[in-house]
């Protein structure tokens, strides 16, 4: 970042006066959301298995199966829907470039009329639109940005969001069965792991995006403590003593 005092360009404020997250890779929200369930489910899990009668031995095989099941689920469930994301963009892009390969007239038309929903005047619109349609593949890209949102740059990995999920859900799903792990405790214990760990979570994730860190914990632990209430409710109903 440059200081006052030295040569800067003004246009790119983002060098000198403030900054993004990086919103586009895919890493933040499958890191985030793999790590809530991860905790949340083997909490959950582990709770049933618990209330249903079942050893310490018993619920810690039962957490590490979870979590590995559930890690690589994970993986590949972030992966593919990124994927899929990635090439229903190149779908549109596609259809773009037709459209303006068979109604240029038309597509120029439209953009300058989006142009002036956006503030141009009516000439300036024209001008601005025609510009812009000198160059057909930057035609293209403002097209999707003004009709659909889109933009060719933001492509988010589907590699780093499947190996971000991945790890985050272990690490998660471990927290709550550490203690049946290590053999130093039992259901309340590793409840009290997994509400730390919710805790921890929820606010690190509410201050990644500037929100009230505390309502943010909170707002996670209640959601671990209905999936809690409702699999120790069943657990005890259909629990069998020869587990």
């Amino acid at each position: 970042m440059t200081t006052l005092s030295e040569p800067r360009d003004i246009s790119r404020p983002h060098e000198y006066d403030h900054r993004h997250t990086d919103v586009s890779s895919g890493w933040l929200r499958a890191t985030v959301f793999g790590a809530m369930d991860g905790l949340v489910s083997n909490i959950g899990l582990i709770a049933g298995i618990a209330a249903a009668g079942a050893s310490n031995t018993i619920v810690a095989i039962t957490g590490i199966s979870g979590l590995i099941a559930g890690a690589i689920s994970m993986a590949l469930g972030e992966y593919t829907s990124v994927r899929t994301a990635n090439e229903q963009l190149d779908a549109e892009v596609i259809t773009e470039r037709e459209a303006h390969s068979r109604n240029p007239v038309g597509e120029q038309a439209e953009l300058s009329a989006l142009f002036a929903r956006l503030g141009m005047h009516a000439d300036t619109a024209d001008v601005a639109a025609a510009q812009v349609h000198a160059n057909s593949e930057s035609a293209v890209r403002v097209h999707l940005a003004h009709e659909l949102g889109l933009n060719l740059d933001d492509r988010p990995s589907p590699w780093v969001a499947a190996f971000s999920s991945l790890l985050s859900f272990g690490v998660g799903a471990f927290v709550p069965i550490i203690p049946f792990v290590f053999g130093f405790g039992n259901l309340w214990v590793g409840l009290a792991f997994g509400g730390v760990g919710l805790l921890l979570a929820g606010a690190l994730a509410a201050r990644t995006t500037r929100r009230n860190w505390l309502a943010g914990a909170g707002r996670q632990l209640l959601f671990g403590g209905i999936a809690v209430a409702a699999t120790y409710t069943i657990g005890m109903l259909l629990g069998v003593s020869s587990i």
